[in-house]
């Protein structure tokens, strides 16, 4: 199986937000909720364009002969993202249309700059002066090298040649300003610079104001040597390099003159590829900001706030409960503060020595980092190893990382050529004259306001063997250990390939004499070809694999034809959903001993071989029953859930008449509240 059927990814990663978009566009969500998706779908593509694009604009100048050598296509495949980008783009306004048509028969008004009446211009002309003006900042056309990446401009034009750039500072201001009329009425800020120019340019005629948005190349180019800098120092200084990379796309309004077009595109010094034609207003993932004029929650999601945990909300002593027996949480479903109060708590207990934690996005102000500061306070020893390569989280991981170092705890930045994206915390406790551990092993970050929208678990244990092995990682981060010698966790870059092509060998083995064998797989990504070579060879095998994607996944879900007559087809679905889907489990049926692991890593190379990856097997049988009936949910979804089929349309799951209809994150909700309304 030399030519694996792969699906290319940075294609399929347009069918995962065509996903997001077919949410917004969906009759059953609600409106405001669809200006989310909306703003979701926005915000994904702009860091595409920052990233995934920037990287093939940079193939195309490697040396053609090289080029082919590595087989890559970057022209062709490009011109197709950018067809594919332009088709869902259309769509995009379409569905912005239709969803604030329907909110007008709610009397929420989005108006144009066309619509506003004499009264509401003169309300707009002092909003202006007295508030926003001096936020607005002029740009030279000669100096378009200072146009930020992701700021909203106006370029406003004189005449055929003469052309100067105005910032809108939604970074300043709300995006959308509440207006005086009948109903609720909103307009956007681009409109309220737009109506006065006069102001900012007195002394010439305005031809017209178009809006821009200029994409900048979002990676750092870092040296290769690391021997006499800190990486840390060199990813710190190179943060500037995001304001003035090199340019990606450049979104311009449809309705902007030809002669301007081509004025603009010179100066940038841009192809043709890089110009993309887009609506009057860009930057939409602003919509997460626009107003819920009601009370109620006529428009939106009824709320579903936060559920105690059964045991860990009610503990008296966290360490007690979890030294018993194993806890699980799971998020948004569960309260994120049980993870605060294991952390708290250790903060401010006596018999508690030293708290470790790997930190990949932190929050600009927590609960968690002034607990982490009451430690230090307390004399606790504090080892911190702080992701300081996050992408857009860079400079802010660092700002806290001098914090902690300056309070006395010890910080560990990144080391060369891999990035740490485990979410572990280890708290050590003297409990009769004797060190104690207590873990814990998530999907999702350390972060409370992503808990309330990110699907995610976690594991508190206090297991000899994992928490013993989990020591091991700590101190491989520390720099004290090699290579970790690890029974229960699966860390990569050492055994998390190793051990589960292991465990997918043992599948083929089993089918191969007649044993039940399957394989049960939730991630965010799938894109390794040696892990998607293996789960071909496991279904032709017999095997049944289902798999739950949420994101891009470049398995062919149809096996290949004709390799085996026991072929079983790789049946492969994706859940998008009010909630983010991130949690990752991995089930194998293990011929009747079922093996079960959660955490950090998906099935993605940089997963399995460049990044500090932690997995943990689930040992407690109330747990694994309790995760896998919440799997089973999920694959059970035949109301969000589409089909990751080969024909990439993203069709909705079939449904039989009188066939129950399962939305698996309200089921799981009910499903949690269930038990604890049993254990009260």
């Amino acid at each position: 199986m030399e030519d694996l059927p792969l699906k290319n990814r940075d294609v399929n990663w347009l069918y995962f937000n065509e996903r997001v978009l077919l949410e917004a566009a969906d009759p059953s969500t609600p409106l405001l909720e669809r200006l989310k998706f909306l703003a979701i779908f926005s915000s994904n593509l702009d860091e595409y364009f920052k990233v995934r694009i920037s990287q093939l604009r940079q193939l195309k100048s490697v040396d053609k002969k090289l080029r082919k050598k590595l087989i890559l296509k970057p022209n062709k495949k490009l011109k197709f993202i950018l067809k594919t980008v332009a088709e869902q783009q259309e769509q995009f306004g379409n569905i912005i249309r239709d969803t604030l048509d329907a909110l007008e028969n709610h009397g929420i008004h989005l108006k144009r700059i066309n619509e506003i009446n004499a009264e509401q211009q003169q309300y707009l002309n002092n909003f202006f002066n007295e508030k926003i003006i001096r936020d607005c900042h002029i740009l030279s056309s000669k100096q378009p090298e200072n146009l930020k990446d992701g700021q909203l401009y106006l370029i406003v034009q004189f005449s055929e040649s003469d052309f100067e750039f105005v910032s809108v500072p939604s970074n300043k201001h709300q995006r959308f300003i509440e207006i005086p009329g009948n109903g609720h009425q909103y307009c956007y800020l681009d409109d309220v610079v737009k109506l006065n120019l006069k102001y900012l340019f007195p002394n010439k005629k305005v031809l017209g104001a178009y809006s821009i948005k200029l994409s900048r190349d979002a990676e750092l180019y870092l040296e290769d040597d690391y021997e006499n800098t800190e990486l840390v120092e060199i990813i710190y200084e190179s943060l500037g390099k995001r304001k003035s990379g090199q340019p990606t796309r450049l979104l311009y309004d449809m309705n902007m003159p030809k002669s301007l077009v081509s004025a603009l595109q010179t100066e940038l010094g841009l192809g043709d590829v890089d110009m993309v034609l887009g609506g009057e207003y860009h930057n939409l993932s602003d919509f997460f900001q626009f107003p819920n004029p009601f009370k109620d929650n006529r428009l939106s999601y009824a709320p579903k706030p936060p559920l105690n945990h059964p045991q860990l909300s009610n503990s008296d002593d966290i360490f007690e409960t979890i030294s018993k027996k194993d806890q699980l949480v799971h998020f948004p479903y569960q309260k994120f503060d049980v993870v605060e109060d294991l952390i708290g708590s250790a903060a401010v207990d006596e018999h508690v020595s030293c708290i470790k934690m790997s930190l990949y996005r932190i929050a600009k102000t927590s609960v968690l980092t002034d607990a982490l500061l009451k430690a230090l306070d307390n004399g606790k020893e504090v080892v911190l190893f702080v992701e300081a390569k996050a992408r857009f989280d860079e400079e802010n991981n660092i700002k806290w990382g001098r914090i902690f170092e300056e309070k006395g705890a010890k910080v560990f930045f990144s080391v060369p050529n891999i990035k740490v994206h485990s979410k572990i915390a280890l708290v050590k406790r003297v409990e009769s004259g004797r060190v104690k551990n207590y873990a814990y092993i998530g999907t999702g970050n350390f972060n409370a306001k992503t808990s309330r929208i990110y699907c995610d678990h976690g594991l508190f244990t206090a297991h000899k063997k994992i928490t013993n092995d989990l020591d091991q990682v700590f101190q491989v981060l520390e720099k004290e250990l090699i290579i970790p010698k690890l029974k229960h966790l699966l860390v990569s870059p050492f055994t998390t390939r190793s051990t589960f092509l292991d465990m997918i060998a043992k599948e083929i083995n089993n089918a191969s004499a007649g044993k039940k064998a399957k394989i049960t797989l939730k991630m965010n990504s799938l894109e390794d070809s040696k892990m998607i070579g293996e789960l071909y060879r496991a279904s032709e095998a017999g095997v049944e694999v289902r798999l739950l994607v949420r994101g891009f996944c470049c398995l062919a879900s149809k096996s290949l034809e004709g390799e085996a007559d026991n072929n079983k087809p790789i049946y492969v679905t994706s859940i998008v959903d009010r909630f983010l889907e991130h949690g990752r489990i991995y089930l194998f049926e293990n011929g009747g001993d079922e093996k079960m692991y959660i955490g950090s890593a998906d099935w993605m190379t940089r997963n399995l071989d460049k990044r500090i990856e932690v997995l943990v097997p689930i040992l407690d049988s109330d747990i694994f029953k309790e995760l896998k009936d919440i799997l089973q949910i999920q694959l059970n979804d035949n109301v969000k859930a589409r089909i990751l089929d080969d024909d990439d349309s993203n069709k909705r799951v079939d449904t039989k008449d009188g066939e129950p209809l399962v939305r698996s994150q309200y089921a799981i909700y009910d499903y949690l509240k269930k038990k604890l309304s049993e254990k009260s």
